[in-house]
């Protein structure tokens, strides 16, 4: 590989901080930590995301064999810019933040009401019968584990920072994307697990994205000034 290792590593773990730091899933990964054992939320959102980079890495690594390096070069550097832009358009009209928060609490307060609900409808069901009705994944992995996979890994698909880490494992070493984008991802979601929501309030999502939005758009001139390899 002629890219370096620490390029690619520095600059996901860069980007995995600003796009992570507030995100939806960091939201989630806070409220879920103050309601369930923490090193259960704690694996399955960090579980999730762990996957969700290394499936990114492999897409951005096998679009240059799929399409010419040109052309990546080029539709990466227009993500960089795009997101960006984005970005700074989210810090100016200052989006995100409580309504972000507001919104993943409640969802998640929508879905712990049904769970209870049907926990009381199924009081008077034997205890042998609902081990039964559980399905095969739930009854060696812990649903609380499940869960916090489950929201942290659909709700990352399509986000901004994984479509920036398939842009960046198309341009950079796949290797040190992974490993950054996994340390990134490790140290933001610890963040949210340890701190819970009380962190999760503390955090400017204006000087948040202002920051990514920045690092990005430098991310694209740095793009536009490396030769295609």
């Amino acid at each position: 590989m002629s890219f370096s290792v620490v390029q690619g590593f520095t600059k996901s773990l860069a980007m995995t901080v600003l796009s992570e730091i507030g995100d939806k899933t960091f939201f989630a990964a806070a409220i879920l930590a103050m309601r369930y054992p923490r090193r259960l939320v704690l694996a399955g959102c960090l579980s999730a995301l762990v996957v969700m980079t290394i499936l990114s890495a492999v897409v951005g690594w096998a679009a240059p064999n799929l399409i010419s390096r040109k052309w990546t070069h080029h539709i990466t550097t227009v993500l960089f810019f795009g997101f960006g832009l984005w970005s700074l358009r989210d810090a100016y009209k200052g989006e995100g933040g409580d309504d972000e928060l507001g919104e993943v609490e409640a969802e998640l307060d929508a879905d712990l009401k049904k769970n209870k609900e049907t926990v009381k409808n199924d009081g008077k069901d034997d205890e042998d019968l609902k081990k039964q009705n559980r399905t095969f994944l739930t009854q060696i992995v812990s649903p609380i584990f499940l869960k916090a996979f489950s929201i942290n890994f659909f709700g990352e698909w399509g986000d901004k920072s994984q479509l920036a880490t398939i842009g960046l494992a198309a341009d950079e070493n796949p290797f040190g994307v992974v490993l950054g984008g996994i340390l990134g991802q490790a140290l933001c979601t610890t963040a949210a697990v340890i701190g819970g929501k009380s962190l999760a309030k503390q955090i400017s999502e204006r000087f948040v994205a202002l920051s990514a939005g920045v690092l990005f758009i430098v991310f694209g001139l740095q793009s536009i000034l490396s030769p295609v390899q």
